[in-house]
């Protein structure tokens, strides 16, 4: 596959929402070793909203769509897992305006750019054992 259409995105954040919700107990439990063991709820909670709005979601472009599934996040979860997650897609979204079709370079700098606007919204780094951690192995793989 030389190029991801927006179908393939779709699939994506669907197949995220889908584990979100379907895993609720887990990555609470996870959470409760370092944290309150709200996380799995609240991670539920924004994709549980972003499926539930999903006909509605704008797909003129990845963009859109993107950064649609940001807001909706952002408006249904508190705390820091809300804009930390929306912020993500968000900035991903941002990167991809206008088009309809993602090539390798493209995703990089997507996920480039969700890490810089998590770390500027959280205040993490690189090292601190967060999202950002997984976000630069996808990255660099």
């Amino acid at each position: 596959m030389r190029e991801l259409s927006m179908e393939n995105v779709e699939l994506l954040v669907k197949t995220i929402a889908d584990t979100a919700v379907g895993n609720i107990g887990y990555f609470s439990e996870l959470d409760s070793a370092a944290g309150d063991a709200d996380f799995g709820v609240s991670l539920a909670t924004g994709f549980q909203a972003v499926l539930d709005r999903w006909e509605t979601l704008d797909r003129a472009c990845i963009g859109s769509f993107l950064m649609k599934v940001g807001m909706v996040i952002i408006s249904t979860v508190g705390g820091c897992s809300g804009p930390l997650w929306g912020t993500g897609f968000m900035r991903a979204g941002m990167s991809a305006k206008g088009k309809k079709a993602l090539t390798l370079a493209d995703l990089v700098t997507m996920l480039r750019s969700a890490m810089d606007g998590i770390m500027a919204r959280g205040g993490a780094q690189l090292g601190d054992k967060t999202l950002l951690d997984a976000l630069a192995s996808a990255t660099e793989a």
